[in-house]
């Protein structure tokens, strides 16, 4: 940044005359802003591809979850944060956070048989059907269970809409469409997916209405994934957190568009048709009149994994009490099914190495500071994201210290590797006042804020800040841009799109030689300067009013007292 537009925006952020020089001895957030300008020179493309290189190195086997991968990634990261000069921060001066989770490694049939009237389809495994098991039990099982459209599965009473209309659906599989009504911005905001259009919440939903299992219809635009992320994603151990008696369905299930198309036909229904139906507030459920039984054969381990938490303690009597939390999940997805080179192992190079890479590289410029940022700076590593963001609401859920001390997360899930953009896109944009802070600093960097540019595929619930939110807690997800410097238009979302068609989950997802990090230094400078802004403020940010998670940041508030 040159000299003299540093000293404006200093001018405008702190409410000072430009550059006026602090009182000798004092620090001031003027002089920790200049002060920071060293630290940034901790943020280079060593930095950040050294980590990378380490963690998504076939040594650490996909960093699985409970796996000697994973155990492996937690040890390296400590002993990075221990080199910086971070403290432990977990309970009781430990630097992890241990919890248990439950892998479910399921065998189904190679054929899953759907009957009526004496005429049957069979659905090939991988190919046209992927099925994982719902229980945490030696076999998952339906029998002769009727299958039920539901259209979108969602019931939203703000919204006036129930896609269930009373219908009894207990023992029943139910048929549902991904995504949520998109086509007008009157509902469900338009094309920016909710929770309500994700997988998770319709499979809780069937749970919750005592339906026996639930077939979610893939399509690449519905998911914003093609069917090979279902297959590398849903097969092999599947884990989440230990069952407490929670409402469950046996079989959670997907098939290709292809594959339900003949299953439709079968019943003397038109896929098309019902999905048409299914936009209107007066859909109501059709029984198919198909009934069809499956048995998953299950290995159930229990095994342990861990959070990183770290933290710089800040200068404020008062203030450090209150923390700055930096995160980004460390595992990916392990050893599975070989690719056509027979590779097995996913390293997660991009997801998530990259990520915890920006949050080491921004550890040591806090680290490198002559003088450290009112409140605290919090390291949290987490486990299991990939799995469900089991990690991240372990952490939420027992955290080391109260949610409502908690002043902002900011979360980091892959990187950017094809250089610098005009842009960035922050997810989480409309949200709370965290919003003039993404543009102020941004806006230093010559770049613009976007809102997701890809608000059908619902990227807020699908990371880690996700359950920082759930408690409460302010949370930016900063995801790259697409007007590339240098670059024609539209080439941006073109590289984008073509890594999540090939690498998204798959055993390609590795470092290669023409990454190039510059973009991904700008985008960890970004978050250093907000959290360091961040941490200087004397009020803590919040969320917009009628924000969804707006009650809960009042509620973690409240605990306080």
């Amino acid at each position: 940044m040159k000299k003299a537009l540093f000293c404006l925006a200093l001018a405008a952020l702190v409410n000072l005359p430009a550059c006026a020089p602090p009182a000798e001895e004092v620090v001031t957030t003027e002089s920790l802003l200049l002060e920071s300008q060293g630290a940034l020179a901790q943020i280079t493309t060593e930095a950040l591809r050294d980590p990378v290189a380490e963690l998504s190195s076939d040594a650490y086997g996909g960093r699985g979850p409970g796996s000697e991968g994973d155990a492996k990634a937690r040890q390296y990261l400590i002993a990075e944060l221990e080199e910086i000069g971070y403290l432990p921060g977990a309970a009781g001066g430990s630097w992890e956070q241990p919890f248990d989770i439950v892998g479910v490694n399921s065998t189904a049939p190679a054929t899953w048989t759907f009957k009526k009237d004496g005429k049957k389809v069979s659905l090939q495994w991988w190919d046209e059907y992927i099925a994982s098991s719902g229980v945490q039990a030696e076999t998952a099982s339906i029998a002769e269970a009727e299958l039920v459209f539901v259209g979108y599965g969602i019931q939203a009473p703000e919204y006036d809409w129930d896609d269930f209309k009373g219908m009894d659906v207990s023992g029943k599989v139910l048929v549902i469409i991904n995504n949520d009504p998109d086509w007008s911005d009157d509902l469900f905001e338009g094309n920016r997916r909710l929770y309500y259009g994700r997988w998770t919440y319709k499979y809780e939903k069937a749970a919750e209405l005592g339906a026996a299992g639930a077939i979610i219809i893939h399509t690449t635009p519905s998911a914003g994934y093609p069917f090979q992320v279902v297959q590398s994603s849903w097969t092999g151990p599947q884990f989440e957190i230990p069952t407490a008696g929670e409402a469950r369905i046996q079989i959670p299930a997907w098939t290709s568009e292809a594959a339900m198309y003949r299953i439709f036909e079968l019943a003397g229904q038109d896929l098309d048709q019902l999905r048409e139906a299914a936009k209107s507030r007066d859909f109501e459920p059709v029984s198919l009149g198909v009934t069809t039984s499956l048995t998953l054969t299950n290995e159930v381990q229990r095994v342990e994994t861990a959070n990183v938490v770290a933290t710089l303690p800040g200068r404020d009597p008062e203030l450090s009490k209150e923390y700055i939390v930096y995160s980004a999940h460390h595992d990916h997805l392990g050893v599975g099914k070989a690719n056509d080179a027979g590779d097995d192992i996913y390293n997660g190079a991009l997801d998530n190495a990259a990520g915890c890479a920006q949050v080491l590289a921004i550890a040591r410029a806090f680290a490198a500071m002559p003088d450290k940022p009112r409140r605290s700076i919090m390291l949290s590593f987490v486990a299991a994201e990939e799995q469900g963001l089991l990690g991240s609401a372990y952490f939420a859920q027992n955290p080391p210290v109260p949610a409502g001390r908690m002043a902002a997360n900011i979360n980091y899930d892959g990187g950017n590797i094809w250089g610098r953009t005009k842009d960035v896109t922050y997810i989480g944009y409309g949200k709370s006042s965290l919003d003039a802070v993404v543009e102020m600093f941004a806006g230093e960097q010559g770049r613009t804020v976007k809102p997701d540019q890809f608000p059908d595929r619902g990227f807020f619930y699908r990371s880690d800040q996700f359950n920082f939110a759930k408690v409460g807690v302010p949370a930016i997800y900063l995801d790259t841009g697409t007007e590339f410097v240098d670059r024609p238009e539209g080439w941006g979302k073109e590289q984008i799109e073509a890594w999540e068609a090939v690498h998204y989950h798959q055993p390609s997802d590795e470092l290669v030689d023409d990454w190039d990090f510059d973009g991904m230094i700008e985008d960890a400078i970004l978050g250093f300067e907000m959290g360091l802004h961040l941490a200087e403020q004397d009020q803590l940010p919040t969320w917009n009013p009628g924000d969804e998670f707006e009650a809960a940041r009042t509620e973690a508030l409240a605990a306080l007292h």
